[in-house]
C-alpha cells in the first residue's frame, strides 16, 4: 500500500469503531504522540495505555468524520469532526487536526491541533 492508501485504511478503521486495531496496525514502536501544548508521550506502549484511557472514558459517542485527508512526502495530515461525551471531558465538539510523520509504512511521529 503506498502512504495515501495506509492512511485511507487507517481512517476507515477508526470510523469503524476499531481504533486500538489501527494502532497496533499503523503505527511504529517508537511513536511519539503530542496533544497541542501538553508533553509528547513515547513509546507505543506509553500511547497504547493513553488511548486506551481515552475510550473508556467516552459515555456516549454521537458522531465522527473526516473532513479532509492531505498526503504529502512521508507526512499526512486529517482534519476530524467529532461529538462525543466523556467522563472527564464533559460534551465535546471539536475539529482536530492530526499530522502523522511516517516511515516504513508506520507512523512515527503524531501532532494533534485542536479548536
Amino acid at each position: 500500500m503506498n502512504i495515501k492508501e495506509m492512511i485511507d485504511d487507517l481512517n476507515k478503521m477508526v470510523l469503524e469503531g476499531n481504533m486500538m486495531e489501527a494502532f497496533e496496525n499503523y503505527y511504529s514502536d517508537d511513536v511519539v504522540m503530542q496533544e497541542t501544548n501538553m508533553e509528547p508521550v513515547i513509546g507505543k506502549d506509553a500511547n497504547r495505555e493513553r488511548e486506551k484511557q481515552w475510550l473508556e472514558g467516552i459515555t456516549e459517542f454521537r458522531n465522527a468524520k473526516v473532513l479532509n485527508t492531505t498526503v504529502g512526502d512521508n507526512v499526512t495530515m486529517v482534519e476530524w469532526f467529532m461529538d462525543y461525551s466523556h467522563k472527564e471531558y464533559g460534551d465535546v465538539k471539536m475539529q482536530q487536526i492530526a499530522v502523522q510523520t511516517w516511515k516504513d509504512g508506520k507512523i512515527v511521529k503524531e501532532m494533534f491541533y485542536h479548536s
